[in-house]
C-alpha cells in the first residue's frame, strides 16, 4: 500500500491535457503526465484494502499495489521491474488503456479511484529516460524455430517471451513496419509511434528476426483497407520451415452498414482513412489520401475508433464532425454499487470530443443521398428500445448534410484468409477456435499452430491483447519443450 491515510488525505489527480488550439496544429501527443511529486501523492492513496481487485481487473494482473508503494517511497527502480514483470510495454498501455484496473480499484466503490494508468505512465517514461529497459536475450538456445504471424501487440509480447525463453522467432507482418493496430489505427495524437520502433529495436537485440512486407496467406480480393504487403508466404511453407506457428493477426474485418447508397464516393471505412493519416505522419508520401479539409464529416460509431476519427478529422481541418452512435445516451455517472468491480456503463468524453465534435445518441442511419455518384447526406431516424430491441421512432426522419462518412462501428472478425490457408477452425463469429482451458492452451485444430489476441478472441483492448501474447508464449513453449518457465 502507499500512505496508511492517503487515501483520505489526497484527492485523485487526473493527467493533464494541452490546450486544444495548440495541439490541433500538430499529430504530437499532447497529455501532460505526473511529476514525481504527482505521483507520490496518486500512489499514496492506494490503500491496504486486502483483497486489491485492481489486480483481477487487470487483463495483465500487473501487481499494482506493490508498484504503487514502491512508487510512494521513490524506489522508481524496482516499481519497473515490478511493473515489467507482468506487462511487456507499460508504454503502450499507460498511453491508451481504457483501465478497468480503476473501475476495480476500492476506492472506486463511492470515490474516486487511484491513478493507476498515471502512475504506470509515470513509471515507464522514467524507465527509458533512466535507461532501464535493456534487451534480454536468452542465454541459452532451444534449437527450435517459431514463427509469429501478425505483430500488434499479442505478436510483439509473444515473440518477445518466446525469444527469451531461447527460441528463434522470426515476427510476419504484412504493413512496412510492425505494430499493427498501434502503427496503423491508433493515431500519433494518442500514441506516438517512436515507442513501438524503440520495442522493436528491443526485439532485434534478444533475437528476433522481424520480416514486414508479408502478407501470410492471401489478401481478400473484395477487401476495401489497402493492402501493404510486398510478398506473400503460403501457410504450408511456415508449417514446413517452423516448429510451431503463433497467428497474432488482428481482427481487421470492419462492420459494414448495408443501407442503400452505400456505394457512393466519400464513404469509407475507420481502417481506410486512419492509418493513412499515420503513414503521412511518418514521412510517407500518398497519392489521394482521405481527407476532411472543409468538409462536414459525419462518424458512424460511438466508440473509440469513432473518436480518432474525430480528432483526425478535426486535425485537417473539418467543417463540422458529427458523431453516431444507435445505442442511448448512457448515465455521466455509472450506479457504482450494482456495477463495481465490474467495467461500468456510463458516459465516456474523449479528447477528440473535446476538440470539437457533436455527439448524437439513439440514432440510425437509414439511407445514404449523393449527387453524380458522390455522398452528399444521410437520411436518419431515432431509436428506441421497445420489445428488447431498437425500433424507429415515427416521425423523427430527417436529413443530414455529409461530404464524408467514416463507418467505425467496430470489427467482426480476422481476414478470413489467413485463417483459411492455415485450415484452422473458426468459432461462431468467424475467429480462429483456440481453447483458453490449460490443456492445449490457445492451440488451434491444425498441428502445431496456435492463435491468440484479436484473432481469437475478436476486437479487444491492448492490455487484452498483451495477456494473450504473453500466454500463448508460454503454451507454445510447453509444446516444443514439455515445459515452460514462462509466466503465464
Amino acid at each position: 500500500m502507499g500512505k496508511i491515510t492517503g487515501f483520505m488525505e489526497f484527492e485523485r489527480l487526473e493527467e493533464g491535457y494541452k490546450p486544444v488550439s495548440e495541439r490541433l496544429k500538430h499529430y504530437k501527443e499532447f497529455v501532460v503526465g505526473l511529476d514525481d511529486a504527482q505521483a507520490n501523492k496518486q500512489a499514496a492513496r492506494c490503500m491496504d484494502c486486502g483483497t486489491p481487485f485492481c489486480n483481477s481487473g487487470c487483463p495483465v494482473n500487473n501487481i499494482i499495489p506493490d508498484f504503487n508503494d514502491l512508487v510512494y517511497h521513490a524506489d522508481w527502480k524496482q516499481a519497473f521491474d515490478t511493473l515489467s514483470s507482468t506487462n511487456n510495454f507499460p508504454e503502450f498501455t499507460g498511453r491508451i488503456c481504457p483501465a478497468p484496473c480503476e473501475a476495480a480499484c476500492t476506492l472506486n466503490v463511492n470515490g474516486e479511484a487511484v491513478g493507476i494508468k498515471s502512475i504506470e505512465h509515470a513509471i515507464i517514461d522514467r524507465a527509458w529516460s533512466e535507461g532501464w529497459v535493456v534487451p534480454q536475450p536468452a542465454k541459452v538456445k532451444s534449437g527450435k524455430k517459431v514463427a509469429v504471424v501478425g505483430s500488434g501487440p499479442a505478436g510483439m509480447a509473444a515473440a518477445q517471451q518466446l525469444a527469451r525463453a531461447g527460441h528463434d522467432v522470426t515476427l510476419f507482418e504484412k504493413n512496412d513496419r510492425i505494430g499493427g493496430l498501434l502503427r496503423y489505427g491508433i493515431p500519433d495524437f494518442k500514441m506516438e509511434k517512436s515507442h513501438i520502433d524503440r520495442r522493436a529495436e528491443q526485439l532485434r537485440a534478444e533475437g528476433v528476426s522481424i520480416r514486414t512486407g508479408v502478407m501470410v496467406g492471401e489478401w481478400p480480393k473484395d477487401s476495401k483497407v489497402t493492402n501493404w504487403a510486398k510478398e506473400t508466404v503460403s501457410a504450408a511453407q511456415l508449417q514446413k520451415d517452423f516448429d510451431a506457428v503463433l497467428l497474432t493477426g488482428g481482427s481487421e474485418q470492419s462492420r459494414d452498414l448495408p443501407v442503400p447508397g452505400r456505394n457512393l464516393d466519400g464513404i469509407h471505412f475507420a481502417m481506410e482513412f486512419l492509418p493513412q493519416q499515420n503513414k503521412v505522419n511518418a514521412g510517407d508520401k500518398l497519392k489521394g489520401q482521405l481527407r476532411a479539409d472543409g468538409k462536414h464529416v459525419i462518424v458512424i460509431g460511438g466508440g473509440d475508433t469513432g473518436s480518432d476519427c474525430v480528432g483526425t478529422s478535426n486535425r485537417h481541418g473539418a467543417l463540422s464532425v458529427t458523431q453516431f452512435e444507435v445505442m442511448p445516451q448512457p448515465p455521466e455517472e455509472e450506479d457504482r454499487p450494482l456495477t463495481w468491480p465490474y467495467w461500468p456503463l456510463k458516459l465516456r468524453t474523449s479528447s477528440s470530443h473535446d476538440e470539437g465534435c457533436e455527439r448524437v445518441f439513439s440514432i440510425s442511419t437509414k439511407e445514404f443521398m449523393g449527387e453524380k455518384g458522390k455522398v452528399t447526406g444521410l437520411k436518419t431516424v431515432n431509436v428506441e428500445f421497445k420489445g428488447g430491441k431498437l425500433v424507429d421512432v415515427p416521425g423523427t426522419e430527417k436529413v443530414l448534410k455529409a461530404d464524408l462518412v467514416l463507418l467505425a462501428m467496430g470489427f467482426v472478425n480476422p481476414v478470413a484468409t489467413v485463417l483459411e490457408a492455415f485450415g484452422v477452425e473458426k468459432d461462431a463469429r468467424g475467429n480462429a477456435k483456440a481453447t483458453t482451458d490449460a490443456a492445449g492452451c490457445y492451440a488451434t485444430n491444425v498441428p502445431k499452430v496456435f492463435a491468440a489476441g484479436d484473432m481469437r478472441r475478436g476486437q479487444s483492448l491492448v492490455v487484452w491483447a498483451i495477456r494473450e501474447g504473453r500466454q500463448a508464449a508460454r503454451s507454445v513453449d510447453e509444446f516444443l519443450m514439455g515445459s515452460s518457465v514462462l509466466p503465464r
